[in-house]
């Protein structure tokens, strides 16, 4: 799904209008109401994946100016609740959520810019590891987060390695 801003054409406009048809259903699929803040917290979401409140807040605003944080917080508790978003919450970062849910995949985060990606699981089902003892639990997911350098953080430390310095250490 591209999520663009309408162009002056008429392609571009029967795009965005189909684009938002398509978030309104996924949002009244997960039982939802559809209100403009969700619609616009979905979009910005869609546009900015691995994103945090504050950055999203950021983007529905410019859309909906009336909007607040709280209403963006309210949103993506509703939408994580309903399993349409996924919170991941990488050790020192503010919770960041997505629109990819339902396959229990990893995450990679740079320890130097901070930018996140998805990583399929190592065994492709759920959990994707298995404890030596579960302790009477029925496991159901697991989260791993894979710390690292970037490709560019990498090339940027190789050009300047003095400049060097991780801005985060889990």
């Amino acid at each position: 799904m591209t999520l663009t801003n309408a162009r002056d054409d008429d392609g571009g406009i029967r795009l965005a209008a189909a684009d938002a048809g398509l978030l309104e259903v996924s949002i009244r699929s997960a039982g939802l109401k559809m209100t403009a803040p969700r619609l616009a917290v979905l979009r910005a979401l869609t546009d900015r994946p691995h994103s945090n409140a504050d950055t999203l807040f950021g983007a529905v605003r410019t859309d909906l100016p009336g909007t607040s944080l709280q209403a963006v917080y309210g949103v993506l508790a509703s939408f994580t609740a309903a399993g349409l978003v996924r919170k991941i919450e990488p050790a020192g970062s503010p919770a960041l959520f997505e629109r990819r849910v339902g396959d229990n995949h990893h995450h990679i985060v740079c320890t130097r810019c901070s930018v996140v990606h998805d990583v399929d699981c190592a065994v492709g089902h759920a959990p994707c590891l298995t404890p030596a003892d579960v302790l009477g639990f029925d496991v159901r997911a697991a989260e791993v987060i894979y710390w690292g350098l970037c490709a560019q953080c990498q090339l940027d430390t190789t050009s300047r390695p003095a400049e060097h310095t991780d801005t985060f250490h889990p």
